[in-house]
């Protein structure tokens, strides 16, 4: 059997997601995030608010404010050690240095660390865009439909 063909039914074989879909970031505190599944972005990218670089005992870390938005879930300020720094090129082509934190996200049962950076992304519908390299060898995506995985439901979730 060819290594393509083989490929082609690997691929067949994973969990499928919608162009949209909740997730969680428990290491940060967000039990449900909005996020736009979009496999044309190399990164995942999270809002966030007052970002400031602090070093804690030597370690370089990033304090920064999660507001998703939700009036049930309060904004609340995070600090995560900072994994990298790049340049990221958005969707308008304009060129970035961003932090980059790693962390744990949870898709229904799975859960797996992945690299996000951080940016406004206030004026965008979704605060959370999940990149291709954060769901590469884990999911197929059908750009046609939408929380595959099921909806967060807020009435179970506590504030």
């Amino acid at each position: 059997m060819s290594k393509q063909l083989t490929a082609t039914r690997a691929k067949a074989d994973l969990p499928m997601l919608g162009w949209r879909e909740w997730l969680a970031l428990p290491e940060l505190g967000l039990a449900a995030v909005r996020a736009k599944v979009d496999t044309g972005a190399r990164t995942s990218s999270l809002h966030v608010e007052h970002a400031e670089v602090v070093d804690q005992d030597g370690v370089e870390m990033v304090r920064f404010v999660l507001d998703t938005g939700r009036a049930r879930i309060p904004p609340q300020t995070v600090m995560a050690p900072v994994h990298d720094r790049r340049r990221v090129i958005d969707s308008g082509g304009h060129a970035t240095e961003r932090i980059f934190i790693r962390t744990p996200v949870r898709m229904a049962e799975n859960s797996w660390p992945i690299e996000i950076n951080l940016t406004d992304r206030q004026n965008l519908l979704f605060p959370m865009l999940l990149g291709r390299s954060a769901i590469r060898g884990r999911y197929r995506v059908n750009p046609a439909r939408s929380f595959l995985l099921g909806r967060f439901d807020f009435s179970e979730s506590t504030p």
